[in-house]
């Protein structure tokens, strides 16, 4: 789910042509079906199309329209911080098969690459996670010494070719980048060439499993029934495993600007705050350096513009930067024990299977998911299944995490309810401006877009009832609880919401 029409769109939106699958013609029965046409559900679909399935994915809008066309692109195991930390909380073991499970993740994609002709722009890389503080250095040194231990090949370094000094960093050499939508176009290609099919503009409403082991989607579309099914929809929209609430969602930005000279040819993270990402990214012309963070909640920034300001102006006192060509944001999923949720949906649905919680690494993670998503299916034992398992409760880990970003959500949820809406007319909303308003006895979400037009809609997200805010950055409505996002006009751009906004009249 997702829009290739985002107010930014990514450097990858905007250098792909908008694929044209047709939506789905009508009732449909097969193996599998794949709700999501991302990099899980479009590797898992091609990985079970290898294995002899009959797959069906369908697709709310485009193929690659969501968070896969708007990532930064770095397939890498080098996940900032992550090794010591997972094996502070859970010991070495987890770590390894954390590891493990990524670097699959990257050959699946190389071989995926390689054995469909896919053209896009896979580069070997190595990655690196920096820090200008020296306060920070004996914190990057436990990361080698955390991911040394798991034997990951990592080495401590103050080199370089970033064009500003750094007190310390890990690196990994022979990780990955590339071009995310060219290679899911390539996935879908293949799908829909094979014993496949791909349909978009299809949104899937509900999912239920019947007594006798099979599947139903309902779509706006017409019904999939299935022995399997995978919602590859970043956060499970029919969440009887409430994932809602054991993970939560942010937003990220990133600019894709030209520079005076070479552009590093590493892929960076800055540990600490605030976070930098830098990777170089080829275009016509030239290549651009993607500069990359300030990541916050979804829906609790008042002037989410103001973002990318920050990193421009980060930018240039960086680089001797010469353009910005592209401004995008992206949205993931934080899962409160560190660790994405890959598997059945509930305890008592075993035959719908979920993935999320990739935590800003969803290219390797997603990957990684999709084959364990695809050996549960085809009953092959998977290594890191037990790792990943998506029903799992780590209670000392994660039940304080899950209180406190639970009670976030119920202080959102209570305290929008009682907070008064502006009770200023539409009349004096300014051109390009946005807010939820009292119209007679209605709250009422209204933008008056640059040429007048107001644009009013019911402010209750159609998800679980919280009251969104306005992006000030990509002009829609966003829900601060669970990251559902919406057009001005209410459509549903991102879940887990699958209703619109209703309309609402701007005159009360």
């Amino acid at each position: 789910m997702g829009s290739l029409q985002e107010t930014n769109p990514s450097v990858w939106v905007a250098t792909t042509p908008a694929s044209s699958y047709r939506p789905l013609p009508g009732p449909l029965d097969t193996d599998a079906v794949v709700v999501g046409a991302g990099i899980v559900g479009l590797t898992a679909a091609i990985l079970l199309q290898q294995r002899g399935r009959r797959v069906v994915v369908v697709e709310a809008g485009r193929v690659a329209s969501g968070t896969t066309g708007y990532t930064t692109a770095k397939l890498s195991a080098l996940h900032g911080l992550i090794y010591d930390e997972l094996a502070q909380a859970y010991g070495d073991a987890v770590a390894l098969k954390y590891a493990d499970a990524n670097l699959a993740g990257i050959a699946q994609v190389a071989e995926l690459v390689d054995h469909y002709d896919i053209a896009c722009d896979l580069q070997t890389r190595p990655a690196f996670t920096y820090t200008c503080d020296p306060e920070m250095v004996d914190t990057v040194r436990a990361e080698v010494a955390a991911a040394r231990r798991i034997s990951l090949p990592v080495s401590f370094t103050t080199d370089t070719d970033l064009p500003f000094p750094v007190d310390g960093a890990i690196r990994l050499d022979d990780q990955a980048q590339f071009h995310p939508r060219k290679y899911c176009l390539g996935l879908a290609a293949a799908v829909a060439g094979g014993d496949g099919s791909v349909y978009e503009r299809t949104r899937a409403l509900s999912v239920d499993e019947d007594d006798h082991g099979r599947c139903r989607v309902v779509t706006d579309r017409g019904t999939v029934t299935a022995d399997h099914v995978i919602e590859a929809t970043q956060l499970p929209f029919s969440d009887k495993g409430g994932f809602f609430a054991r993970t939560y969602p942010v937003r990220s930005y990133v600019l894709g600007v030209r520079v005076a000279g070479a552009p590093p040819q590493g892929m960076y993270l800055a540990a600490g705050s605030p976070s930098r990402s830098v990777r170089s990214a080829p275009v016509e012309g030239g290549e651009l350096v993607l500069v990359g963070g300030e990541g916050h909640k979804v829906g609790q920034d008042d002037d989410t513009a103001r973002r990318y300001r920050a990193l421009e102006d980060w930018a240039r006192g960086h680089f001797s930067v010469e353009a910005v060509d592209y401004r995008w944001s992206a949205q993931d999923y934080m899962p409160v024990d560190r660790l994405p949720f890959v598997g059945p949906l509930a305890p008592g649905s075993p035959r719908v299977l979920v993935a999320t919680g990739f935590q800003k690494w969803g290219m390797s993670n997603g990957s990684a998911a999709a084959i364990m998503l695809v050996d549960r299916i085809t009953g092959v034992d998977n290594p890191w299944a037990e790792v990943f398992d998506s029903n799992r409760l780590n209670v000392r880990q994660s039940v304080s995490d899950v209180v406190k970003e639970n009670a976030d959500v119920v202080k959102r949820f209570i305290g929008d309810r009682l907070r008064t809406a502006t009770d200023r007319s539409v009349d004096e909303l300014a051109l390009g401006h946005a807010a939820v308003l009292t119209i007679g006895t209605e709250r009422v979400a209204a933008y008056r877009d640059d040429a007048g037009t107001v644009h009013a809609v019911s402010p209750v997200c159609t998800h679980l009832g919280c009251t969104v805010t306005w992006n000030t950055a990509e002009l829609t409505w966003d829900c601060p609880c669970h990251g559902s996002r919406f057009d001005c006009d209410g459509h549903v751009v991102q879940g887990p919401a699958v209703r619109d906004l209703a309309p609402r009249d701007e005159a009360g």
